[in-house]
């Protein structure tokens, strides 16, 4: 398979998964100008839009995208339902290029907030970024703390395809907060390179994201007591370390 990502609007990315024959699957289309280009470009077939949930970053390039193939299936959660034709919900399995992608819950930055997962790759729209977690929407910290612990169940060789190009910006956070994690410091100065180089930080890798996501480590000592939260629980922690990203951002 190929996975393509293509840049649009200011820090977002439109994923494409391709298999040799040229059929593929775009995931959470926010634009269609700059999709069309390059599946034309490649001679590629689109059958199938994968939705993750219903912001206009992420489904306002659908309608031109259907236009100019009709033919093409859209996939997405309840809360999409103007921009699909088959609605999906936690449990279902699609089988789309031979390969089938499990449809999990993962609530918090929207209420009916979906992410796919198809072996190796994890496309998690909004739900968790590089070294951070995306903005709670209707005070849901609960929902988005259990769907990022769904997610760090993955396994390691996971690839996550998340929506927005935020990991330069999440590793200062975490730097600020945790200076004396080594590895957090070790990682920025890797991803900057990259950056630097115009080279994007994604995909990343479950087993990476376990040591330098925060907000995957919050039943940690360390982070607990770095914040002056030894004696919380980890959605405690998890809950003032979203708040403080809130002000942070």
């Amino acid at each position: 398979m190929i996975l393509k990502k293509i840049p649009i609007l200011s820090d977002n990315y439109v994923w494409i998964l391709c298999n040799i024959h040229g059929f593929c699957i775009i995931i959470d289309p926010g634009s269609s100008k700059p999709v069309i280009k390059e599946i034309k470009k490649k001679k590629w077939i689109p059958i199938a839009i994968l939705l993750t949930h219903n912001h206009i970053d992420h489904v306002g390039g659908v309608k031109k995208i259907v236009k100019h193939f009709p033919k093409i299936t859209v996939f997405g959660p309840d809360e999409t339902k103007q921009n699909v034709n088959k609605i999906v919900t936690d449990g279902d399995k699609i089988v789309i290029l031979d390969k089938i992608f499990y449809v999990f819950f993962t609530p918090g930055h929207t209420s009916g907030h979906i992410s796919y997962y198809s072996s190796p790759y994890l496309f998690c729209g909004d739900t968790l970024f590089s070294a951070g977690c995306g903005r709670v929407y209707q005070k849901k910290y609960l929902e988005m703390y259990c769907s990022l612990k769904i997610i760090s169940s993955f396994p390691n060789n996971t690839l996550l395809c998340c929506s927005h190009e935020y990991t330069l910006s999440n590793l200062k956070f975490s730097m600020f907060y945790f200076p004396n994690d080594d590895f957090i410091k070790l990682y920025f100065k890797y991803i900057k390179k990259k950056i630097d180089f115009q080279k994007s930080s994604l995909p990343s890798y479950i087993f990476f994201e376990k040591k330098i996501n925060v907000f995957l480590r919050t039943d940690e000592n360390f982070i607990k007591e770095s914040i002056g939260l030894s004696r919380h629980t980890s959605f405690e922690v998890f809950l003032d370390l979203r708040l403080k990203k809130d002000f942070w951002s």
